[in-house]
C-alpha cells in the first residue's frame, strides 16, 4: 500500500490568510486574538475571539457563491484553492469520480442561519432565503468544493468538534485506499455570531478573560478556559506513487489514526486520549521514541489539561518529547483547530522548528511537559497531532517527513 502524502495546504487562520503568512507569523509568536468585531460583544461574557484578518469573500471566491454559502464556507472554499494551487493539481485534467472530498464541521452554518431566522421573526416566512435550507448544514463545505472543482468521487462530513479535523484527514485516506487519486480534507468552523457564541457558551469552557495575552493559557497556572476562533486549513493527500509520477515530493505523510471514546463520567476508567495516541503510534509503524514533537489539544481547562498532560507522560514518560499548542495564537478553531495543527506540523517538517506556545509562564501542577515556548530549531521526522471534541471524542494523527516512508 503506498502512503499518502500531503502535497498542498492551505490556511485561513486568525493570525495569518495564507499559509506562509500563518507560519511566519506563528514562528514570530504573533496572536491573531483579539475583540469580537463581527458583532458587537459588549453584552456577553466572552469578548474575545479569533477572526480570519483581510478577508473579503468577494476577493476570494465566486460571486455567485456567496449569497449561497456561509461564512465557514467561505473560508473553506478559498483555502481549498490556496491547496490545489500550492500542490499543483487543476482538477479539471483529473478523472473526476476519482477525487473525492471529506472535511470537517462543529458548527455549521451559524451566521447564515441566525440571518435567516431573525427574518423569518422580524418579516415572515417569505423573506427567508431558499439556500437557508443547506447552507446551515454541516456538510454544506464538502458540497461546495466537490460542486466547485468537479470532485464526484465519494465524499463525506465528520463532526466530531475539535478531533473532527484528524478523522476526516483519516477517513480521506481511507478513500486513497478503496481507488482515489486524490482527496480534499481538513477543516474551518466560523460560528462568531450572537447565536453561535451563546451555543459555545453552554459548555462552560470558554475563557471570559479581556486581556488577549492571557486569555488562553493551557496548562499554566493561571488557565481559565480557551478564546474561540474561526478558520482552519484545508489539506490536498494523494498516494504517495501518484504524486511522485508527476515530481511532486509533498510535505510528509498521514501514517497513522487512532480514534476512541471517553468513558462515562465516574466511570473510573482512563479517558481514550492516550489509548487514541498509540494506536495512531501502531498504525504507522512508529514507537513513542521515534515521536520528536506532539502538538497538543490543549483546552486551557485546568481538569482536562492534567488529564492530557497524564496522557503524554504515560505514553512518552515526564518531560520526555517536546510539546507545543500554537492555537494559543488563534485560539480554538473546532473542526478546523486540529486540521491547522496537521498543517502546522508539517510545516515544522519542512522547515526543521518547532512552534512555540505563547502566553504560558508557569506550568500548573501536573502538567509537567516539555512545553516548547519559543521556536525551537530541530529536526522533526515524525509528529503526533493530538485532538479532543467536546462530548468525549478523542482523535490522533502520526505523520511522518516524506524521507521516513522510502521503503
Amino acid at each position: 500500500m503506498t502512503a499518502a502524502l500531503v502535497t498542498g495546504l492551505g490556511v485561513a487562520a486568525p493570525n495569518g490568510l495564507g499559509t506562509e503568512e500563518y507560519w511566519s507569523a506563528t514562528l514570530a509568536g504573533r496572536t491573531g486574538i483579539g475583540r469580537i468585531t463581527r458583532f458587537d460583544p459588549e453584552r456577553y461574557p466572552v469578548r474575545l475571539a479569533g477572526e480570519v484578518p483581510g478577508f473579503a469573500a468577494v476577493e476570494a471566491i465566486p460571486g455567485r457563491l456567496i449569497p449561497q454559502t456561509d461564512h465557514w464556507t467561505h473560508l473553506a472554499l478559498a483555502a481549498t484553492d490556496m491547496a490545489l494551487d500550492d500542490a499543483g493539481v487543476d482538477p479539471a485534467e483529473l478523472p473526476e469520480y476519482e477525487m473525492t472530498v471529506v472535511t470537517a464541521s462543529s458548527s455549521g452554518g451559524t451566521e447564515f442561519g441566525q440571518r435567516e431566522i431573525e427574518r423569518l421573526w422580524d418579516k415572515g416566512p417569505g423573506w427567508v432565503g431558499a439556500y437557508q435550507s443547506i447552507a446551515w448544514f454541516y456538510a454544506a463545505t464538502t458540497g461546495q468544493v466537490s460542486i466547485r472543482h468537479g470532485m464526484r468521487g465519494p465524499c463525506g462530513v465528520i463532526c466530531a468538534e475539535q478531533a473532527g479535523g484528524l478523522d476526516a484527514a483519516a477517513h480521506a485516506v481511507r478513500m486513497l485506499r478503496s481507488g482515489a487519486r486524490l482527496a480534499v480534507t481538513g477543516g474551518t468552523d466560523a460560528s462568531l455570531c450572537p447565536y453561535g457564541l451563546v451555543a459555545q457558551l453552554a459548555t462552560g469552557a470558554l475563557s471570559t478573560s479581556d486581556d488577549p495575552g492571557r486569555a488562553y493559557l493551557p496548562f499554566d497556572r493561571e488557565a481559565s478556559g480557551y478564546v474561540p476562533g474561526e478558520g482552519g486549513a484545508i489539506l490536498v493527500i494523494e498516494p504517495d506513487d501518484v504524486a511522485r509520477a508527476r515530481g511532486v515530493h509533498g510535505y510528509g505523510c498521514l501514517a497513522g489514526h487512532g480514534a476512541t471514546f471517553d468513558p462515562p463520567p465516574g466511570s473510573g476508567r482512563e479517558p481514550g486520549l492516550r489509548r487514541a495516541a498509540e494506536i495512531a503510534l501502531d498504525r504507522a509503524g512508529l514507537a513513542p521514541r521515534d515521536v520528536d514533537v506532539v502538538f497538543a489539544d490543549a483546552l486551557g481547562v485546568p481538569a482536562r489539561d492534567r488529564e492530557e498532560a497524564r496522557a503524554i507522560e504515560a505514553l512518552f514518560g515526564p518531560r520526555a518529547v517536546p510539546v507545543t499548542a500554537p492555537k494559543t495564537m488563534t485560539g480554538r478553531l473546532y473542526a478546523g483547530g486540529a486540521a491547522l495543527d496537521m498543517a502546522a506540523a508539517l510545516l515544522a517538517m519542512r522547515d526543521g522548528v518547532v512552534p512555540p506556545t505563547v502566553g504560558v509562564t508557569e506550568l500548573a501542577d501536573g502538567c509537567g511537559l516539555d512545553l516548547v515556548r519559543e521556536p525551537r530549531e530541530m529536526p522533526v521526522r515524525a509528529a503526533l497531532v493530538l485532538a479532543r471534541g467536546h462530548g468525549g471524542f478523542n482523535s490522533a494523527v502520526a505523520l511522518t517527513a516524506v524521507r521516513r516512508t522510502q521503503n
